[in-house]
């Protein structure tokens, strides 16, 4: 396996030159319109039969949370990666890829800005500028952390476009705090430890997301350098640590919201339950492509052809993404 592009020359003579970019591009296309559809048609499926209601505009919020989380990922995963290359004997000396923080940091600022306006009308859906409230926001916990949010995406968008891109670590860093402060209320029961579990696991979740996404463009930027592997099996160590603070984290998490004794009625019985249950599935089948790609990666003759595991693991990452954005507009199984 290379990751060389071919060249126009490379074309079979019987049909028209094929340019593997524009159909990745379309691929990817396709792939994000799928996953769009997940918060859009999914809420009703997982709350059929439960008796439970859901928020106005479930479906809404929860797409614009999967978009915020993937905004998180992308500049993360850069400036991750970034620093293992730069760590990394015998690197290249070509450039990194061209930055996605710059357009994620735009989505992020979109997709914060739509969940402040639901905030700032009483965890409505508005329909008309007039019925949003900007300043109520400054007035509630929610809105405090919905304003740090956009503010913070704004900020990292202009440090993307600075002459120092790395700062732009401080302003994510404040979105995933808001996040893990905004997920856990203060009438819950110690929503001290629910905030630190999901700092730690939203961090954890967006290193590796991101990361694995920026190594594999990176390693197509390389070509076929001795570095990419060497890149890539740094790059896994790293993931399987955070594979492990992810389990753990989510998994304590969990038995805060559902006690030991209730989760298997509740896995089936409640919409937060079968979305959590389709989200450990998921992410199961990601830690296989992992192992896949990480037995390529070392017994293979060729070790870059773990990549094409790597491409799919990153697909149904994108996936999970998607259901963790439903999975935080659904209500709780557990009234605090």
């Amino acid at each position: 396996m290379t990751l060389t592009r071919p060249t126009a020359g490379a074309a079979d003579a019987s049909g028209p030159i094929r340019r593997p970019g524009t159909v990745r591009a379309v691929a990817v296309l396709v792939l994000v319109a799928l996953a769009a559809l997940i918060p859009l048609l999914a809420p009703s499926a997982a709350l059929h039969g439960t008796g439970e209601a859901a928020a106005p505009g479930v479906g809404g919020i929860a797409l614009l949370r999967a978009v915020l989380f993937a905004a998180l990922c992308v500049p993360v995963g850069e400036l991750f990666v970034n620093r293992l290359a730069r760590a990394l004997p015998g690197a290249p000396d070509a450039a990194p890829p061209h930055s996605w923080a710059p357009y994620a940091a735009g989505a992020g600022l979109l997709a914060a800005l739509g969940l402040a306006s639901v905030v700032a009308t009483g965890n409505l859906v508005p329909h008309s500028l007039a019925q949003v409230d900007v300043g109520g926001l400054y007035d509630s916990r929610d809105g405090k952390l919905a304003l740090i949010q956009v503010n913070a995406f704004l900020a990292a968008g202009l440090c993307a476009r600075s002459r120092r891109p790395a700062i732009q670590l401080w302003p994510l860093a404040a979105v995933i705090v808001a996040e893990a402060l905004r997920a856990h209320p203060a009438p819950e029961h110690d929503p001290l430890l629910g905030s630190g579990l999901t700092l730690i696991h939203l961090t954890c979740a967006v290193l590796w997301t991101g990361g694995l996404l920026h190594v594999l463009r990176t390693l197509r930027r390389w070509g076929p350098a001795e570095a990419g592997p060497a890149l890539l099996g740094l790059y896994a160590r790293v993931a399987a640590v955070l594979l492990a603070a992810i389990t753990a984290t989510g998994v304590w998490s969990s038995l805060r919201r559902m006690p030991p004794h209730t989760v298997l009625d509740q896995l089936t019985t409640t919409a937060y339950g079968r979305v959590l249950l389709a989200k450990v599935v998921l992410v199961a089948g990601v830690a296989l492509l992992a192992l896949w790609a990480r037995v390529r990666l070392s017994r293979a003759a060729d070790p870059l052809t773990a990549c094409s595991p790597a491409r799919a693991e990153v697909a149904v990452l994108g996936v999970v993404v998607t259901v963790s954005g439903l999975l935080t507009a659904l209500p709780l199984p557990i009234r605090w």
